[in-house]
């Protein structure tokens, strides 16, 4: 079973204190992320004479939009993976295909060439009859 993690962070000048099953760096990571936001949001003119509240679902619809970006992201690269997944099933079936084409068409000439040896042993038989009837 995963161990729960807790750890102190610093988010917007007050310390929080943090616990999950994700690593403490993770966590950090989150914490930092937040600061980021705060203070992107910060320097926007007229945010700092909003209400608390305001500032928190600016900070909420923020954090969502961001999430909704990623996610569209995280979307289109999963859509672009299934199509080289498709992409490169039909080229191995292409590539299989071929392969048994040229195996055929290597049997079809090996058979032609056996067929033009005894063509050419029997001309050569045939020849030899000539030249015989022909003394």
């Amino acid at each position: 079973m995963a161990v729960k993690n807790t750890t102190q962070v610093l988010i917007g000048g007050k310390i929080i204190t943090l616990s999950g099953y994700e690593s403490e760096e993770y966590l950090q990571k989150v914490a930092s992320y937040m600061n980021n936001k705060m203070t992107e949001l910060g320097q926007l003119p007229g945010y700092s004479r909003q209400s608390v509240e305001t500032k928190h679902t600016l900070l909420s619809l923020n954090v969502a939009d961001d999430y909704f970006k990623a996610k569209r992201q995280a979307e289109i690269f999963e859509e672009d993976l299934e199509a080289k997944d498709r992409e490169m099933y039909d080229l191995k079936h292409d590539l299989i295909t071929s392969q048994v084409q040229l195996e055929n068409a290597r049997k079809d000439v090996a058979l032609k060439n056996e067929q033009i040896d005894k063509l050419q042993n029997r001309i050569e038989e045939l020849e030899k009859e000539l030249e015989e009837l022909l003394k």
